[in-house]
């Protein structure tokens, strides 16, 4: 049954989004026809607007009252910063290649349909359209997304430095994989009704699609760059009523609503239900580091940590003097640290209160950004040595090259994440190097004569990496860190 939500009324009254598709024979749901309306957002390559055309679309749509879900595909921190402030609600990432795509789909329902139900899914793509892990291959791409989503594929043209061309490219981009769904063009960096109609005019004339308005033109909605990507949305906000303002003058958000409630009805995994009441929960309160240095989490990973159980409490390396009281462990993500070093280092007393909770055999988990944090100093592009929380021996450095792509990596020995053997799939992305490590290293990294992050501690309660983890890929990464958490509250302090 497909979201009963008109275009031009605003109303945000929707049929179930969702049904159970029958039962198995001891009465549990075997599977969820999902029929939420949904759209990818894709274009020709970086840089020709994903984000703002995303942006726009859920701030429209949320203006006529719709409830939206924003998802970004790829490993991807920071367009989701700004999906949220426009949506209203987190962001989250759909990965192929880190992700079975069983659990995309399942994580998919779970994000748009009961305490998150959407009237709208929109989907924003990573790089070009086909780009991925392969050159003759989807895998890792928008293309493999949209497939998978059975979603329509809303292509965005920078057409900045062309007119009929834009006809070739969308031809050529329409005609390159039959499977997929191209069902219509939004034009980016558009001159004015001339150049829109010039433009227009070649790709509905090569290729039938429907071109559905354009982007006009405005530094103020525009949002800097940096590190092969854009800034923090709590760094440079949007000014998100200029933006709606002018889009809603340039697209047709009929036509693109429209679009988007053709999406085909899609058969996914039921998500687990929490456990029975007669289960019982372990205790496991987490601290997580949430700050303009660090906060570069999955939303799914927060969300697992929760379903098991924790309690997350955030806290601000930057600000707090102590840790959150009756921390089991504590997740540090990724983020800039070097962009705050300054008063990272000056604030000795939450570094020394991120030392101690490390001396006393708790959890701790640090994923780049936060790797850098427990160090004994960083390093930064101006050559400047701030000193850090002293908890893993090593020096982070910033470097001139960023280290990026995806890893396969095995466990060198037990962590409050994984156990030794334990194989990962993860994305690495920095521009910093650690330098001087000391430490027991904890991975081994597939393909490569080489290992990867420090594991230090008492109790070897310590893991500090490069890598980005999705808890999604293996369930046994959330539930051995809830479990390390939770046996800080056991009167031996889980020592047995």
């Amino acid at each position: 049954m497909r979201a009963a939500t008109s275009p031009s009324s605003g109303s945000s009254t929707a049929i179930r989004a969702a049904r159970r598709r029958g039962t198995d024979e001891r009465g549990h749901g075997v599977g969820v026809a999902l029929s939420v309306p949904r759209l990818v957002v894709a274009a020709a390559a970086s840089g020709a607007g994903k984000t703002t055309l995303t942006v726009a679309l859920l701030r429209l749509a949320r203006g006529r009252g719709l409830r939206v879900a924003p998802f970004k595909v790829g490993p991807d921190y920071i367009d989701p910063t700004h999906h949220a402030v426009a949506a209203g609600r987190p962001s989250r990432n759909l990965d192929g290649w880190l992700l079975p795509h069983s659990t995309i789909l399942t994580l998919f329902g779970r994000a748009t349909t009961g305490p998150h139900a959407a009237d709208l899914a929109v989907i924003e793509g990573v790089m070009g359209l086909f780009d991925g892990r392969s050159g003759i291959a989807d895998d890792g791409s928008t293309a493999e997304m949209a497939k998978l989503l059975r979603a329509p594929v809303l292509l965005l043209l920078d057409v900045g430095a062309m007119a009929r061309t834009a006809g070739a490219v969308v031809h050529g981009l329409h005609r390159f994989d039959a499977g997929l769904r191209l069902s219509g063009v939004v034009l980016n960096r558009v001159a004015g009704d001339r150049h829109y109609a010039l433009c227009a005019d070649a790709i509905r004339a090569r290729t039938g699609l429907p071109v559905l308005g354009w982007l006009p033109e405005d530094p103020a909605v525009a949002v800097p760059g940096r590190d092969l990507g854009l800034v923090l949305a709590g760094e440079h906000p949007m000014d998100l009523d200029r933006l709606a303002t002018r889009a809603a003058e340039t697209l047709d958000l009929d036509a693109l609503l429209a679009l988007a409630r053709t999406a085909p009805v899609l058969d996914v995994e039921p998500t687990p239900g929490p456990p029975p009441l007669s289960v019982a929960r372990p205790r496991a309160r987490i601290a997580v580091a949430r700050d303009a240095a660090f906060d570069f989490y999955y939303e799914d990973n927060l969300d697992l940590l929760r379903d098991l159980g924790a309690e997350l409490v955030t806290f601000s390396p930057i600000a707090d003097a102590a840790l959150p009281d009756g921390a089991g462990a504590l997740y540090i993500g990724g983020g800039y640290p070097e962009l705050h070093a300054a008063r990272l280092a000056e604030n000795r007393a939450m570094c020394a209160a991120v030392r101690a909770f490390a001396a006393s055999g708790r959890a701790v988990y640090a994923e780049c950004g936060g790797l850098m944090y427990l160090t004994e100093a960083l390093i930064d592009s101006a050559g400047m040595r701030h000193e850090m929380a002293g908890v893993v021996p090593g020096v982070s450095r910033m470097a001139d090259r960023v280290t990026l792509g995806y890893r396969e990596a095995t466990a060198l020995r037990d962590t409050p994440i994984a156990c030794a053997g334990q194989r990962i799939r993860a994305h690495e992305f920095h521009y910093s190097v650690l330098e001087s490590a000391r430490g027991i290293p904890a991975y081994r990294q597939a393909g490569a004569d080489a290992t990867e992050g420090i594991v230090a501690g008492p109790r070897d309660n310590v893991l500090a990496s490069y890598l980005h983890l999705h808890f999604a890929t293996d369930p046994a990464l959330a539930h051995r860190f809830v479990a390390s958490a939770s046996r800080a509250h056991l009167p031996d302090g889980g020592r047995g």
